[in-house]
Order: structure tokens, then sequence, then C-alpha cells
């Protein structure tokens, strides 16, 4: 028996601490996406200092008196999460989070495609193919947009992680087009090599002045196993998906899917399902970290982005009821500090918080993400799941 009857989780895209030991093999030596942000620019993130992000990474070398934190009413403990599986992308981070632990990462194409794969995209979708390169999905649509708008072909991109990703322009190719030429792309790439994601990544504008719309989608593979998502939807409980969540698990263990066109919009639909749910589980995904500022190298936008996630977090933490666990993490990193635009090998924040919740637990590295989720089948009382240990008695 647990105090938990409600669970929100809440996924930081991007939202690194520090390389993990075998950040070297993925060239992501040096990779500190919170850590390196600070050293920049003075984060004024009370909220997330008063759970214990300070505890877990440097965020100023001397704090000044405006960013002490005022302590926070709601108990809560904090530690950080190793990832178990091999890869650092967003599919492998929340696998694993709810069960899934990868021996082997999915196939990555820093060179581009196979000639014959393209030749069989290209002739199923009638469309002709630029770019079949690793690049920035907003330097590729600068480069390529204006001779896509041109000729129609699909701008098809891909970078460090297991993607396969279609750009077009909406008034060229209407975004239902864009989502059966990813179909397509799926069952080529991702049913017959493994490729992680398929995504399709629509934008609009004119030349020099382009912009992506909200309108993304991802196509990714099944979960190759049993989620904490199918165990509690099989145990007749709400699974709330939030964001990219649906899309990161094909769709499986989800009962409502909201799809969400910012990190502000994720959280007014986060307070909108606490008001809602009375039992089960609100999973939510903040990918504009990820998107629109570590992708593109924006220390600044990254860190403004942090502390409008603090304000929202803070305006949270009072409306937890007594039988709800707040859990806030992320999936990887993506230090907009460094050269590279991909995701980072990092160690990832793990806060817990309510008021069931013992305050100022060290929960430690973790060493898997696992954890959460075996965390949550304890609560929800599902079984248990083949990776992970509960800190469920940690905190309680």
């Amino acid at each position: 028996m647990t105090p938990f009857k409600r669970v929100i989780v809440i996924v930081m895209d991007s939202v690194g601490i520090g390389e993990l030991p075998d950040a070297a093999a993925y060239g992501d030596e040096g990779s500190n996406t919170v850590g390196n942000i600070a050293r920049r620019v003075p984060l004024k993130i009370p909220t997330l200092r008063s759970l214990g992000l300070d505890r877990l990474v440097t965020l100023t070398p001397t704090p000044t008196p405006t960013l002490i934190p005022t302590p926070i009413p709601t108990p809560a403990a904090a530690g950080r999460m190793a990832e178990a599986s091999a890869g650092k992308d967003s599919v492998t981070g929340h696998w694993e989070m709810m069960g899934i632990v990868l021996d082997v990462p999915f196939p990555v194409f820093p060179n581009g495609f196979p000639r014959e794969v393209l030749a069989d995209f290209s002739a199923r979708t009638g469309r002709a193919v630029l770019g079949n390169k690793a690049a920035s999905g907003t330097v590729i649509i600068d480069e390529l947009g204006a001779e896509h708008m041109r000729t129609g072909a699909l701008i098809v991109y891909t970078s460090a992680d297991s993607v396969f990703q279609i750009a077009a322009h909406e008034d060229v190719v209407p975004v239902p087009e864009l989502y059966r030429a990813c179909e397509i792309a799926y069952q080529i790439v991702g049913e017959g090599l493994g490729v992680g994601r398929v995504i399709a990544r629509p934008f609009v504008g004119a030349p020099g002045h382009f912009t992506r719309t909200a309108n993304r989608r991802d196509y990714a593979l099944q979960p190759s196993g049993d989620t904490l998502l199918d165990r509690v939807k099989a145990a007749s409980l709400p699974v709330v998906a939030i964001g990219k969540i649906e899309d990161l698990f094909a769709g499986r263990g989800v009962t409502k899917a909201i799809h969400t066109k910012s990190d502000d919009d994720g959280m007014d639909h986060v307070e909108r399902e606490m008001g809602a749910v009375d039992r089960g589980f609100i999973f939510t995904n903040l990918v504009d970290f990820d998107t629109l500022y570590g992708h593109r190298n924006d220390v600044e936008g990254y860190a403004r982005n942090l502390e409008r996630f603090d304000a929202r977090l803070a305006a949270i933490l009072p409306r937890l009821r007594a039988d709800d666990l707040l859990i806030v993490t992320a999936d990887h990193g993506n230090d907009p500090t460094t050269p590279s635009t991909d995701h980072a090998r990092e160690y990832v924040p793990l806060f817990a918080a309510g008021p069931h919740v013992r305050r100022g637990v060290d929960l430690g590295t973790r060493r898997t993400f696992a954890d959460v989720g075996q965390t949550l089948a304890e609560i929800f009382n599902v079984g248990r799941l083949p990776h992970g240990t509960s800190f469920l008695r940690d905190i309680m």
C-alpha cells in the first residue's frame, strides 16, 4: 500500500546535468547542459534550486542574494540518473524510463542514407529528395528551402541520433501529404532498417525567413517489450500523454493523447489534467528545451526557457494533492554551449515531490532511468518491470 494515487511525470527534454562516464565514446566530453549554461547566464530558477538542482550541478560560482532560493512548501527528494541503454536519443531515454533498456543502440547514418533507400522512398512518394546528410534542422531548411519550394523535392536529413527527418514547406507539400511520406519512410527505414524515428518537420515562410511549425509529428518504432504505460492502461487506469509522449511510444499504453504547441502549452495541459484526472498517470514531455534551444545552440534562449519552466513549476507544486507524486526529470542532454547541435550523453536530474515525500532525501546516483518506471509499477501495483530499482521506500 502506498499513499499515492496519482503520479505526474514531467520530462524536461534534453536538460542534462553533466557528462556520463562513457561520454567520450559518443563525442560528448565536457557536455553539461545546465552547468555550462549557468557559467554564461545567471539562472533565476528558485524552484528548481529549492528542489535540489544546485546540489546536483554547479549553477553559479558564487550565489548572489537574488539567486538564493526560497524554500518551497512541498517536500522533495533529489538525485540524478545515468542512462543504462546504449544511445542518447529521446526514444531510448523515454523507453528506459518506462522499463525498457536497450543493449544495442538504434542505427545511425551520419553520412546519409543508402542510395537505394532514397530511391525507394522517392519512387513511393512521387517526389525527389534533397539533402540526405546529417544537419541541423533550421540550417538545412535555410540552405535548401528555396530549392525545395522551386522543385517540390522533399528535404531529407538525419543527425547523430537514429532519425530520418523530412522537412517540407506547408504551402508546397500539404501537411497530410508530409505525414503520408513519413509513413512510407517508416515502413522503409523504421520497419526495414530499425531506425528509431521518422520525424515530419513542416515549415512556413519565405527564403531567409523560414520557421518550423507546431505540426511536427514523430513516428517511432513500437516498444520492444511491455512498458509501464502498457501495464497501467491494462489495469484500467488513465494514462494521459502530453506533448510527444504518444509519438515516442507509437501510441501504445495511452488512454488520452494531447499534442502541444509549446512548453507553456504543455504546462497548461498539465494543470488542466490535474483538475480532471482523479487517479492514474499524467506523463508530459516538454520539447522546446531541445528543439528550439539545444539543437540551435541558443544559450540565452535555453536559459530563459528554464526560467519560464521554473515559474510554471512553482505554480503547480502548491496544487499537489496529498495522494500525488510529482517526478521531474530529463531524457538526455543537449548542451548549447558546445560546437555540436546534437544530443549529449549526460546524467539527468531526478526530483520527487509531494506532501507524502520525505523532505531532503538524497536519491543518489541511480544506475538506470528505469528506476522511475519501477517506482511507478510499485505505486500502481502492476507487477515488477524487468529493469530498475524502485525508490518508493526511500521517499516515503
